[in-house]
């Protein structure tokens, strides 16, 4: 080194990485894998819980729809004569077969057993039949309180997943509070009501599925609702429900006349009438031999008055109005009743083709809207009409609130003029 320079001595310091500890780290790893297992846990739950309300908040659930389809006019006769093959003669057939023909005297056990026979498809189709009970809470003047209570037979007629649905009659349930409905098993459970229809008074109720046991599931059964456009006039019928005012009574008898008709508002039903006892409380459906409904017992609708007999509407009839109830749809309002216009009509009295009012209800729709008797329907919606099928048909197409155009001639000074009008269709209460 050079002369005048300080020799220096470094010191060079080495840093020593801390050892590992190993049970510390695997302390931390067993901590961090816990939390994790925690936190996932957590998340499982709260995503299982919060999903089906999110998803009932986001997408609420509708009930699968009931259907129920129409049917067409046909005779039973027609239908077996159609499907009974015809015998042709062999030609040449010279000899004619002999058949030997016992008749045997019937006796009294063979009546019996016949009427046994009845009264079984009655018992069977009886599994569908529960007892209506409405519970009406009042006070009486010394502002107590009391209960009282209407009772009615209804028929349940299927189910939509989720509800039991049960027909039948209105006013014994209008203002009730509480409903119950009890099973053949005596299996009791609380209703509600699902819909009315405030015009022929019947009604849906809806009880949950959940609240029906499984062993009053397997004694029930669902009631089949047949063509009521094939009775004739002396067929058999079995009356179910509460015919005799006692629940699960069975009567039968006869139908003895299938022309009767009654008109209501914005409908017109064919009346069965029978010889099967009844009274005013009767209640319930008629049946035919294969225990199909093909009648709905209403004893308001009895023509002459008499209550003393079954009187039923035909089922067919109110198939579109029982399956709109039960899917949850009011009945469209418009409150006329009306009469179609027939060629002889038309030149008889000097009328327009179309349909013709013979009464507009107070208060309803149409006598807001400025309808009048004797005014002569010629289009409903754009479309002409000639039928009062066809304006049945299409009030019941119609949406409570919507608004539908209706044509009319009124008679004026000298010709019929057309008039057209906006009606709003509204429900009966």
């Amino acid at each position: 080194m050079a002369e005048g320079q300080d020799e220096f001595s470094f010191i060079k310091e080495k840093i020593k990485e801390k050892p590992i500890n190993k049970k510390r780290l695997m302390k931390q790893g067993a901590l961090t894998i816990g939390f994790a297992v925690i936190f996932g846990i957590v998340a499982c739950f709260v995503f299982t819980f919060l999903r089906p309300i999110m998803e009932n908040m986001l997408y609420p659930k509708e009930d699968p729809l009931i259907s129920i389809p129409g049917d067409e006019p046909e005779s039973e006769w027609q239908t077996e004569l159609a499907e009974e093959p015809v015998e042709t003669e062999a030609v040449g057939e010279t000899e004619e077969a002999t058949e030997t023909v016992i008749v045997k005297e019937l006796e009294l056990s063979d009546y019996q057993m016949l009427q046994n026979k009845i009264y079984a498809i009655g018992k069977e189709a009886n599994r569908s039949v529960v007892t209506v009970t409405g519970v009406v809470s009042d006070t009486d003047w010394f502002n107590n309180s009391y209960e009282s209570k209407g009772q009615a037979s209804g028929i349940i007629i299927g189910d939509n997943g989720n509800e039991l649905l049960i027909l039948t009659e209105h006013k014994v349930v209008k203002d009730a509070g509480q409903i119950h409905v009890t099973f053949i098993d005596e299996g009791t459970v609380n209703a509600y009501l699902k819909k009315y229809d405030g015009n022929t008074g019947i009604a849906i109720l809806s009880v949950p599925l959940q609240d029906v046991k499984e062993s009053t599931k397997g004694r029930i059964a669902y009631a089949v609702l047949a063509n009521s456009q094939t009775v004739e006039q002396g067929n058999i019928a079995i009356a179910i429900g509460s015919p005799l005012g006692t629940n699960y009574s069975i009567g039968t008898g006869n139908i003895t006349s299938v022309g009767n008709v009654i008109q209501t508002t914005d409908a017109t039903y064919t009346v069965f009438t029978t010889d099967i006892v009844g009274s005013s409380s009767s209640s319930g459906v008629l049946l035919n031999l294969n225990g199909e409904v093909v009648g709905l017992v209403m004893q308001d609708y009895s023509g002459n008055g008499d209550d003393n007999t079954l009187t039923a509407i035909a089922i067919s009839e109110v198939k579109k109005v029982i399956e709109m109830l039960s899917n949850g749809r009011d009945i469209p309002y418009l409150g006329l009743k009306v009469v179609a216009v027939t060629d002889n009509i038309a030149v008889e009295y000097g009328l327009p083709h179309g349909i013709y009012i013979k009464e507009v209800r107070l208060d309803s729709p149409a006598f807001a809207a400025g309808l009048q008797n004797g005014d002569v329907i010629v289009e409903l919606g754009g479309k002409a009409v000639s039928t009062v099928e066809a304006y049945e048909a299409h009030v019941l197409s119609l949406e409570p609130g919507t608004i539908t155009e209706i044509i009319v001639k009124r008679q004026g000074m000298d010709e019929y003029l057309e008039v057209e009008y906006k009606v709003s269709a509204g429900i009966l209460q």
